[in-house]
């Protein structure tokens, strides 16, 4: 028995060390693509060196083969057709296209450091079984010929999208998926989030010689293309095509675009950064002539609040079917106005941060990726146009879903959400929200700093909730697990009152409820009739703290602590009932009370009608 007992603690022991032990996967690639513009399809040639950085032999390997979504009856289309509220860029696209509309990618030859491998392709993923296992701390060399066609643009993918772009070339190559420390996320592709191996790519795609490409990585011969050189001619006749060869570091995927009509602009940040803009010139992109300018300060904002950019490009591509991230690179579509011209790049620009340096898993965690960039989006376009008002609509979404009764928790991976809606909410609104209820727990400030210090450990890798929030402890010096616990695991809601306001002698005694289930710190606001106000913080025990005053808090204080299991709190003010004017919980409105009629004291006949 008593072996048994130290076998298990040894075991405990040695679970632990390697779960401090971070680790990831490491991937270069080199692709060499034959583009037949004329018939959509084209031939590729891809060596992959895998590093295997875990402590586990791998003796199998899987690649996505997105393109292969894009026909009838694969899991994407059944999915769009089945689902309660489709997504209008989908419906049932898919399951009409004709055979020279569909997407594929056909493996054509495989192999594994020569040796010739064993592979079967299941709907979206290659299954391959190695001909030798990868060791811990050892590398293969996988070589592919495959082919594929380019599918009709239905989802982010494709050629020939609604505003004429020719090629928007995402999820476009067959992609090694990703092993962590959850093993294989070999996930079927059915349109929602992803997660990759990072890494470097030395991509050459060859091209008819009318065409303008914009890329993730580096141009290594904007001489030979011209690109770049709108003030020369570079002399391209006798050409049938050329080679546009891009080469990134510290990536996880590439992606490319190509239209023989693009105009291409640029503009350069002060610490040398450049931006470029691709997009058809017509009487519909009137607005991408201010682009660069507000893409600028996007950056400069962005850089100065959450992490300096480190690549010294992006580009703007107009393609797509709306607004898509990938690494220095993104597509939109261009037809807008100015105000959603500037928000779309805003938003995509931002996934910058929050997923293309900070590469959380969005399929399991879209909030982290979604709902970080949401927050940083409004933050931006709130000091880029004052008039804007941030964080708001978000809320609103958040409280419609949770009274329709089909809000499902933030750990749902991103392809199982029963409804779109539940999805969208949870990762864009919620994700937001956990992010502004934080400042509201800890205060603004420590806020801003978790955020930098989170892009200073965490960048390059792939962090999780528990990382994100762990620096943020580590800043506050607060406990915060049960808000993660609470925010991301259930669909809790908060509800706290004000229950009664009576008085004592010399005294005002206040008592404060909660209804809902999820425990929060409270923010109390008391103004007096004499004009005074005052600040009263009452933070839960299980912080084992409290955030210090904010700015525009004066007459702070912080008073006992509230235990999470009392459903109520007795608030003592050392003043007399009749000089009291009001009382409210949370005045700034950063709590998801979802109940905000009872915040208040004396409740105003408005607050009243407003929630009927």
């Amino acid at each position: 028995m008593r072996s048994s007992f130290l076998l298990f603690i040894g075991l405990l022991f040695v679970v632990q060390l390697k779960a401090q032990n971070y680790w990831q996967q490491a991937v270069d690639y080199t692709m060499n693509i034959d583009m037949d513009a004329e018939s959509n399809q084209f031939e590729g040639e891809q060596t992959l060196i895998y590093t295997n950085n875990s402590p586990d032999t791998l003796k199998k390997v899987y690649y996505h083969l997105f393109f292969n979504a894009f026909q009838p009856n694969s899991m994407m289309d059944v999915r769009s057709r089945t689902i309660e509220d489709p997504d209008r860029r989908v419906g049932d696209r898919i399951f009409h296209l004709k055979d020279d509309e569909i997407g594929y990618q056909k493996v054509n030859k495989l192999t594994q450091d020569g040796k010739k491998l064993d592979y079967e392709v299941v709907g979206t993923i290659l299954e391959v079984k190695l001909d030798h296992p990868i060791l811990p701390g050892k590398s293969s060399t996988f070589k592919m010929n495959f082919s594929a066609q380019v599918p009709l643009q239905v989802r982010r993918s494709g050629r020939d999208n609604e505003e004429g772009i020719r090629f928007s070339m995402t999820q476009w190559y067959p992609k090694m998926a990703e092993y962590d420390f959850q093993g294989w996320h070999a996930y079927p592709y059915i349109g929602r989030e992803f997660h990759g191996v990072w890494g470097k790519f030395d991509v050459t795609i060859n091209i008819d010689a009318d065409y303008i490409l914009g890329a993730t990585g580096y141009l290594q011969n904007a001489d030979e293309v011209g690109y770049g050189y709108s003030e020369k001619e570079v002399n391209h006749e006798g050409k049938e095509k050329l080679s546009w060869h891009f080469v990134a570091d510290s990536v996880h995927d590439f992606s490319w675009v190509a239209d023989p009509d693009y105009t291409h602009t640029q503009s350069k940040l002060d610490n040398g950064t450049v931006l470029h803009f691709l997009f058809q010139k017509d009487s519909n992109t009137t607005q991408w002539d201010s682009l660069p300018k507000y893409t600028k300060r996007i950056f400069e904002i962005m850089n100065e609040n959450f992490g300096e950019y480190p690549f010294k490009q992006y580009t703007v591509a107009q393609g797509g079917d709306g607004g898509m991230e990938y690494p220095m690179i993104t597509l939109i579509t261009g037809h807008r106005s100015k105000g959603s011209l500037v928000g779309v790049t805003a938003h995509e620009a931002a996934h910058s941060w929050y997923q293309h340096i900070l590469a959380t898993n969005e399929a399991q965690h879209p909030w982290m990726d979604e709902g970080f960039t949401s927050y940083a989006t409004d933050f931006v376009m709130h000091e880029i146009w004052s008039s804007f008002t941030p964080f708001v609509r978000s809320y609103g979404s958040y409280f419609s879903l949770v009274e329709s009764g089909k809000q499902e928790p933030l750990t749902t991976h991103a392809d199982h959400y029963h409804t779109n809606r539940a999805y969208g909410v949870a990762s864009y609104s919620m994700g937001l929200m956990f992010l502004r209820q934080l400042d509201y727990i800890v205060g603004e400030e420590v806020l801003r700093k978790s955020l930098k210090r989170y892009f200073h450990d965490w960048k390059f890798k792939h962090p999780t909730p528990n990382d994100f929030i762990r620096v943020v402890e580590k800043v506050s010096n607060l406990e915060l697990s049960w808000y993660l616990e609470q925010w991301v695991e259930t669909t809790n809601t908060i509800d706290y009152g004000i229950k009664s306001v009576t008085p004592s002698g010399k005294h005002t005694l206040v008592n404060l409820e909660r209804n809902g289930k999820m425990p929060m710190p409270l923010d109390v606001l008391v103004k007096y009739k004499n004009g005074k106000q005052e600040w009263i913080n009452i933070p839960l025990r299980i912080m084992r703290g409290e955030k210090q005053r904010e700015e525009g808090m004066e007459n702070f204080r912080v008073v006992e602590d509230w235990p999470w299991t009392f459903p109520n709190y007795e608030l003592t003010l050392e003043v007399k009932f009749d000089e009291i004017e009001s009382i409210q919980i949370d005045p700034s409105g950063r709590m998801a009370d979802v109940n905000r009629v009872n915040n208040q004291w004396p409740i105003k006949e408005e607050a009243i009608f407003k929630a009927k």
